[in-house]
């Protein structure tokens, strides 16, 4: 057989995916474990006012619903274990020293969920905010080590909580970066993103880069102290 005959009959190799070709998610349920914090609570309020069916988790059923109340637009409260439960994309937005413990006790809870980790293992002196060191690398890799049967992601690490609950703000004008080892869940967790106005989500690469993502926030809070602002990002040339 000849080279050109051997081309011929060789499959046509199928074509380069467009990136912004992302999935419909628009019916998924997302659950937010400390949803009654600033963070967890400004991504339920953008979430739900973009349509998505939101649920607030925290280790009190009667706090979450109570915050639940206040942002309305549908949002449900519940304790984090039915909150894991009920949803099909968790975002996690604890606090840094109750991460490891909070999640350990939803393992079950989370098998097969895909989860969306967005805590920064933060540090603070006297000279500001610093980027503490993780055992796991960080704390998406700290998640994913203790949900194995879980689908661990990491974003929306750079978003401030002040902008995300200000009615005030129609459009966030930034980007999320989207972490995860598999491309179908990336996209997911982008096309959520991609339903608060003004936000676009970028992957950014594999857990193992969620370290100076995470880190990053500290130079954030510094350029916020120093400018008097809500600082976020945006990626060019894309």
């Amino acid at each position: 057989m000849t080279a050109d005959n051997t081309a011929a009959s060789a499959p046509a190799k199928a074509p380069a995916k467009d990136p912004w070709d992302l999935p419909d998610v628009s019916g998924l349920v997302v659950g937010v474990l400390g949803g009654t914090g600033p963070q967890g609570r400004g991504l339920a309020y953008r979430l739900a006012k973009a349509g998505q069916q939101v649920i607030i988790g925290s280790r009190a059923a009667d706090r979450a619903q109570a915050t639940a109340g206040e942002l309305g637009l549908g949002v449900q409260g519940a304790d984090n274990a039915e909150t894991a439960r009920r949803s099909d994309v968790v975002i996690v937005a604890v606090p840094w020293d109750g991460h490891a413990k909070t999640l350990e006790s939803l393992r079950e809870e989370l098998a097969g969920k895909l989860v969306v980790d967005c805590v920064n293992p933060l540090g603070f002196d006297k000279k500001g905010a610093y980027a503490l060191k993780v055992e796991e690398g960080s704390a998406a890799e700290q998640a994913a080590a203790i949900l194995t049967e879980s689908r661990v992601t990491a974003a929306f690490h750079h978003l401030s909580a002040v902008t995300l609950e200000d009615p005030a703000v129609e459009e966030i004008n930034t980007d999320v970066l989207v972490l995860g080892e598999t491309r179908a869940d990336t996209d997911i967790v982008q096309a959520l993103a991609n339903r608060i106005p003004g936000i676009r989500g970028i992957f950014a690469g594999r857990l193992r880069g969620a370290h100076q993502v995470e880190s990053l926030v500290a130079n954030l809070i510094s350029v916020n102290r120093r400018y008097k602002a809500h600082a976020g990002l945006r990626v060019t040339d894309l």
